[in-house]
């Protein structure tokens, strides 16, 4: 009985964290590379885990305080077009996710969807709009450095400028932005009404300025303006003092996952046979090498794996984030948008990865396109 618990146990955590499973595995296969030493200490960026760890318990916090649920009402209440309501469900992931993660925004935004579609009796458009707020999200936080896990890692890494970052990424940024509100405007112009039966408020304004001011501070962080032990300390400081629950909202499968990856890197790396063929690999085209290596362990682990057998941040940068379309597992923030359609009353597995598929290979095919015809690969 012990013993079928236990497997039963494994398994569970294994369906909740399937992407630290892996990492798990390769970090420890990866000790037959290297034995351990104590270089495997300089194999872990620490700035990254702190920065992450920063963001993930601000960003739980200000979610807490209802901010996000207040602007979506007063954006949707009264009387509205179809078109209206479509296009800022849309977009609410897309500029939300830019400063608050892709996860978040989907986490936030997706049971808002099923929310809002379900009291104006449109829940047959609801696979269409998740759909779209998946791929609004994953492109929406490709344009800054703390939209998602992978630009804060490329950011940190290689040591980015601003104008470096911004200069590759805001070109495919407007491109995603005008596709997405062609197809969010592709449906009937009928008129409507939204109404909520409980009006969101801000709850504990004190605390929202609290969370506002560490956001700032991570910021001022993430541009080296401040450095991160200091972030660190105050952040930490701040939830012990003010708002220990927080503690419990951080990611922390993320955190263990990026620490593994790293270890893995880091003994592949050291290992020069397996280092020079994969250097070769991601010589030949570093965007193609980590957008295809994104499909199958998604673009986080892509951008941290490949990380230590390129300089090539550029192609790095584009792979993983356009890298993020595709499959389901591409980005782990679609698997989020997924699994909360699945609970929504009438779900329909079957046709909503129809859609997504059809939907994501799209907005692959034209982002590529895009980046081919304006050089990016190749930047001159």
């Amino acid at each position: 009985m012990e013993q079928t618990q236990k497997k039963c146990a494994l398994f569970r955590f294994w369906k909740r964290e399937p992407v630290l499973c892996i990492a798990a595995v390769c970090a420890a296969a990866s000790i037959l590379l290297n034995p351990p030493s104590a270089d495997y200490l300089n194999f872990i960026d620490w700035r990254v885990l702190s920065l992450l760890f920063c963001l993930m318990a601000v960003v739980a916090g200000l979610q807490e305080c209802g901010v996000f649920a207040v602007l979506a009402q007063r954006l949707l209440a009264g009387e509205r077009r179809m078109r209206f309501v479509t296009l800022a469900l849309v977009l609410l992931p897309f500029f939300v996710s830019m400063l608050v993660t892709n996860d978040v925004a989907l986490i936030t935004f997706v049971p808002f969807a099923v929310l809002v579609l379900g009291l104006i009796g449109r829940t047959e458009r609801l696979i269409y709009i998740v759909v779209l707020q998946t791929i609004a999200a994953n492109l929406g936080s490709m344009a800054t450095p703390v939209g998602n896990p992978q630009n804060l890692y490329i950011y940190a890494n290689y040591e980015l400028t601003a104008g470096q970052f911004f200069a590759t990424m805001v070109p495919l940024t407007l491109i995603s932005l005008v596709g997405l509100v062609i197809a969010a405007l592709c449906v009937k112009p009928e008129g409507i009404r939204v109404t909520f039966s409980e009006k969101a408020s801000i709850r504990s304004p004190g605390r929202l300025g609290l969370m506002a001011g560490l956001f700032v501070l991570c910021l001022l962080s993430v541009f080296r303006v401040l450095p991160y032990p200091a972030l660190l300390a105050v952040v930490a400081a701040g939830m012990l003092i003010f708002d220990r629950p927080l503690f419990r909202k951080v990611d922390y499968g993320l955190l263990a996952t990026f620490f593994c990856f790293f270890l893995f890197a880091g003994n592949v790396g050291a290992c020069a046979p397996v280092r020079e063929a994969l250097t070769a690999v991601m010589a030949q085209n570093t965007a193609l090498a980590s957008g295809i290596t994104s499909q199958v362990i998604s673009n986080v682990p892509a951008a941290v794996l490949l990380s230590s057998f390129t300089t090539d941040w550029h192609g790095l940068l584009i792979g993983t984030n356009i890298g993020g379309l595709g499959t389901p597992i591409a980005s782990l923030a679609s698997l989020i948008s997924m699994k909360a359609y699945l609970r929504s009353p009438g779900a329909r597995a079957g046709r909503y990865l129809l859609v997504f598929t059809l939907a994501n290979v799209a907005a692959l095919a034209i982002l590529t396109g895009s980046v081919v015809l304006m050089g990016l690969i190749f930047p001159g």
